[in-house]
């Protein structure tokens, strides 16, 4: 097998190995960043509806609550104003989604489907548990979701949801006495969960792999050019001259020319000790041919 050909082996395999390994690096890297981008706006919506409950609890309800003790107006209730605001984030973006889904809610727009009745009951089963992150698909792609528990640590919520006799009667009016009753304090009732879409951030973490991917293999195709050529000539060519003068040598040819050995490096060395070898049996056979 030839010189070149080990070398560029060699050289494939080693290349091979480590474009593979940097390629299944730099995509879970890839990969990883995109979800945790994805869940920074997942936390940013949470804190969002976070401060939108507070801010309902401590400013718009006290001045509701002023009009009428017998009136009952959602704008009051935090879960109802936290819902509200994000509706308008969901028409510009409606793969973002927002929901305080609960077990037996007042409102059945709030009412937990089957898969959030699971996160739900995840908190219910450990009161230490204060968020949970997850992935699920979608019609419309992966999308990372973020849940938070809905505990009642404030027993002012029982006025409402304890019995139905104990209910404003304005609530009662508009939302019917069928739900959202009978919760208990301290006792875990729903999730605020938030769901954001992991397409476009993982798009762009392939688009920014397959880039990483293209640029690494021009690299490498770059560098095997550059070393076949500095192998081919500073080593390559050098030899096989080298050799096709000892092949003439051995053929008892010794009045040709000698092997050029200008440089340093080890061919060059060789071609010196080729060319006091020649010499020494061009002296050698001088010797033998005098009477």
């Amino acid at each position: 097998m030839r010189l070149a050909l080990k070398f560029n082996l060699v050289l494939l395999i080693v290349f091979g190995l480590g474009f593979g390994a940097a390629a299944l690096f730099s995509r879970s890297l890839l990969q990883q960043s995109a979800r945790e981008e994805t869940l920074e706006d997942a936390r940013l919506i949470m804190e969002s509806a976070l401060a939108s409950r507070a801010y309902t609890s401590t400013q718009v309800a006290p001045l509701l609550k002023r009009l009428g003790e017998d009136d009952f107006f959602p704008q009051s209730v935090p879960a109802f104003g936290a819902t509200e605001q994000f509706d308008a984030l969901h028409a510009q973006f409606p793969d973002f989604s927002y929901k305080e889904a609960t077990l037996n809610p007042t409102n059945l727009r709030d009412r937990a489907t089957d898969w959030e009745v699971d996160i739900v009951n995840r908190f219910r089963q450990d009161s230490t548990l204060h968020e949970i992150v997850g992935e699920r698909d979608t019609p419309n792609g992966r999308s990372l979701y973020l849940g938070k528990p809905i505990a009642i640590n404030d027993a002012a919520c029982l006025g409402c949801h304890s019995t139905v006799d104990a209910a404003p009667k304005a609530m009662l009016k508009r939302y019917g006495p069928a739900n959202g009753f009978g919760w208990q304090l301290h006792e875990t009732v729903g999730a605020q969960l938030v769901s954001v879409p992991m397409t476009v951030p993982l798009a762009h973490a392939d688009a920014a792999f397959y880039a990483f991917v293209a640029s690494l293999g021009s690299v490498f195709a770059v560098v095997f050019v550059v070393l076949n050529l500095m192998l081919t000539l500073m080593v390559v060519r050098r030899v096989v001259r080298l050799s096709a003068i000892a092949d003439a040598v051995s053929l008892g040819k010794i009045d040709g020319p000698d092997f050029p050995a200008t440089g340093t490096d080890e061919v060059a060395r060789l071609a010196h000790s080729f060319n006091r070898m020649k010499k020494s049996v061009e002296h050698a056979i001088k010797m033998l041919e005098d009477p």
